[in-house]
């Protein structure tokens, strides 16, 4: 008698580090398909809510803020249970919040439906990015993160592509629905074929052989914390650029079809920034980088405002190549200070700072907006993400003078 084999043997028996790569890229890309998704459907939500700035920055900065709250646990959790088990049960939790999201009929339910369902996203970025660092630790760690975090912005592409054409010929509610539904097959699909990966030195077993303390595993928290602070001033710039542009664009009067064209060029320039600025950083130097991508999203920011709509593309691929430029450096940078053992829960550090500057922004710029108006917000952002390039320079003086 021949006895059935599960699909997961078959995996564990295959998968080897490209395996993993491929795997967590494809999780990734639907991850990130899941939050993005979000952003070209606010403009229709303010209309039919009745919303305001400040409304619009509090239903995504609950779903993405929900994201960053437990991104520690996340590591904790994934280093006691196992990581894909959770990889999966989080991408299909971020799915039936996002189909919950469109059964909704108040602004207060979405909000808060919205930061249950962004609960599940908590553990996408801490655990792939660990599994990666792990099964790649060498010298194609680099390569491999870039790789992955790459991999997201495919998700960030096809996006507002699928939210676009069914908004248009649908609503918004549904196509939150489909979205939703996304997510939680592919997550069904991904817990039964994708095997846990070899596990990496026990954190006892570690601390016997080396003699050192298991603890976080940060091996300079000086350069660890300056790394999170131009993280998270990164990440605010892009959270609160990716929630307003669409405002932006609909002041020019562009519609959701068009919403969906440009919102998917901008990430399309997003996805080369981060393909291309490793190689750029690793040829100029880490600050030279970061740098140059912050000055030109801080232009970029005040070209869109003064760009006429026809030629608005020629602000949004820029704005789009260096408002993600920096990120895959960062987040190999991060690898390079944690032992291996621990990077689950230090890439978990790092997100929550990162995830909640970029959830908490888009309240304090709609407020702004709301007290002024659209454009003078806009501006602010810009020039509050030039004064990372300052700081950056500011920052790699004083490690000179130490």
């Amino acid at each position: 008698m021949i006895r059935a084999v599960p699909l997961w043997t078959f995996g564990k028996l295959r998968f080897g580090p490209r395996g993993h790569l491929v795997s967590q890229g494809a999780m990734h890309v639907v991850n990130d398909a899941l939050f993005v998704g979000l952003n070209p459907l606010l403009p229709l939500i303010a209309i039919d809510l009745g919303l305001t700035y400040t409304q619009v920055g509090a239903i995504k900065a609950a779903f993405s803020g929900a994201s960053a709250a437990f991104q520690v646990p996340a590591g904790f959790a994934a280093e006691r249970w196992g990581e894909q088990i959770l990889l999966a049960l989080g991408t299909g939790w971020v799915g039936l919040g996002l189909a919950a999201m469109g059964l909704s009929t108040a602004f207060w339910v979405v909000v808060a439906i919205g930061a249950f369902g962004g609960l599940g996203g908590n553990i996408q970025h801490p655990v792939a990015t660990g599994i990666i660092s792990r099964v790649y630790d060498g010298p194609r760690r680099a390569s491999a993160i870039g790789t992955l975090n790459f991999a997201g912005d495919i998700g960030k592409v096809i996006a507002p592509v699928i939210v676009g054409v069914v908004a248009a010929y649908a609503d918004w509610r549904t196509a939150l629905l489909v979205l939703g539904t996304i997510g939680w097959l592919f997550a069904i699909g991904y817990g039964l074929i994708v095997p846990e990966p070899d596990r990496a030195v026990r954190p006892s077993q570690h601390a016997a052989e080396t003699g050192t303390s298991i603890g976080w595993g940060i091996r300079r928290w000086d350069l660890f914390l300056v790394l999170i602070l131009v993280g998270m001033l990164d990440a605010a710039a892009r959270g609160a650029t990716l929630t307003f542009v669409p405002f932006v664009l609909s002041d020019k009067g562009v519609d959701i079809t068009g919403l969906s064209v440009y919102l998917t060029i901008l990430f399309a320039a997003g996805a080369a920034g981060k393909f291309l600025c490793g190689p750029l950083a690793d040829r100029f130097g880490n600050v030279a980088a970061i740098v140059v991508t912050e000055l030109l999203t801080a232009g970029a920011l005040i070209g869109l405002l003064n760009t006429p709509t026809h030629l608005v593309v020629l602000t949004l691929i820029p704005l789009g190549f260096a408002l993600n430029g920096t990120s895959s450096v960062l987040y190999a940078t991060v690898a390079t200070l944690v032992d291996a053992h621990r990077r689950a829960r230090g890439y978990g550090v790092y997100f929550t700072g990162t995830l909640l500057s970029s959830a908490l922004a888009p309240i304090a710029y709609g407020a702004l907006a709301d007290a002024t108006n659209l454009g003078f917000a806009v501006s602010m952002l810009a020039a509050i993400t030039a004064l990372i390039a300052p700081l950056v320079l500011i920052v790699r003086a004083e490690g000179r003078s130490t």
